[in-house]
């Protein structure tokens, strides 16, 4: 059975028809083991971070630090350059949920930049408990444009040091119209104990 309107099919066969939504199309996934840093770096080791796509999602599977309190972060690089220091404004809200009981839905003020350069939170104060991890995605917007600035968004679900259940969203922009074409996370102290980041373009 179809899904049909104004007499435009949009599903048919459980298939989106053409022009209708894009295709989630697989890059690359790299796997931590005690890693100071993962990094996406275009036409790197099969990486692709180029007009290729217009969107590109990473995706976070069972991220665990090595410290505790530690926060999982990212940064870029515009095409040439180096340092993973763009300049960034971003805005930051959370909600959370503790064992205890306790809740909370606030503005992450600790978690946000006013045109800054230093790596980018997306999950704060992680616990590095043997079964605490943190999971979710970041969707990174036309980084090649050399046009206009480059939009980013996040929603995270972690367990927090004083084990809460923590849900953080995160949202911002690069403020440079130079293509980016380097991605890189690592925590705020100590390594990336384990978890998989997974690249997708999306056409």
């Amino acid at each position: 059975m179809g899904l049909i309107s104004a007499a435009t099919t949009i599903f048919d066969a459980g298939s989106m028809s053409a022009g209708f939504g894009g295709n989630m199309t697989f890059i690359k996934k790299l796997t931590a083991s005690s890693s100071a840093t993962l990094s996406f770096v275009d036409g790197s080791d099969g990486v692709v971070l180029d007009d290729t796509y217009k969107e590109y999602v990473f995706t976070f599977k069972n991220i665990h630090p090595a410290s505790d309190d530690a926060s999982f972060t990212f940064q870029g690089n515009v095409s040439g350059g180096s340092g993973y220091n763009e300049t960034i404004t971003s805005t930051a809200f959370r909600t959370y949920h503790s064992e205890s009981g306790s809740t909370n839905l606030s503005y992450g003020s600790g978690s946000d930049q006013a045109q800054g350069t230093a790596f980018q939170i997306l999950m704060p104060y992680m616990d590095n408990d043997n079964d605490s991890n943190g999971g979710g995605s970041l969707h990174l917007f036309n980084p090649s444009s050399t046009v206009f600035v480059k939009h980013f968004m996040s929603r995270n679900q972690f367990v927090l040091n004083s084990a809460y259940s923590w849900n953080m969203l995160i949202a911002g922009y690069f403020n440079t119209t130079a293509a980016i074409d380097e991605i890189q996370f690592k925590m705020s102290s100590g390594n990336i104990d384990a978890g998989d980041i997974c690249l997708y373009g999306i056409a």
